[in-house]
């Protein structure tokens, strides 16, 4: 059992760096991942790498400068996992 298991992470500015990496770790604990980011593509890639190494995760589009897609993002996180436990802020 992981650190974090049974947890649902969403973590913006997930697709590459610090984010990635955290998304990773965090999946890696146990934790299911929603990877949030201006760049989609980028983030459905590092979503596919955290299912292909046995995590679960989803990768969506975030524009953190608009208020209604961070409401998406959560509004997502909480319709697919049923909760959002931990919150990864990492855009500028």
């Amino acid at each position: 059992m992981g650190r974090v298991s049974g947890k649902v992470a969403l973590v913006t500015g997930g697709a590459s760096g610090i984010g990635l990496s955290a998304a990773r770790l965090m999946a890696r604990e146990g934790a299911k991942i929603v990877i949030a980011d201006y760049h989609v593509d980028a983030a459905k890639e590092a979503a596919e790498h955290i299912v292909n190494e046995g995590g679960e995760a989803k990768g969506l589009f975030l524009d953190a400068s608009q208020a209604d897609s961070i409401k998406d993002a959560v509004d997502y996180t909480v319709e697919r996992y049923g909760s959002l436990t931990i919150l990864f802020n990492n855009v500028l």
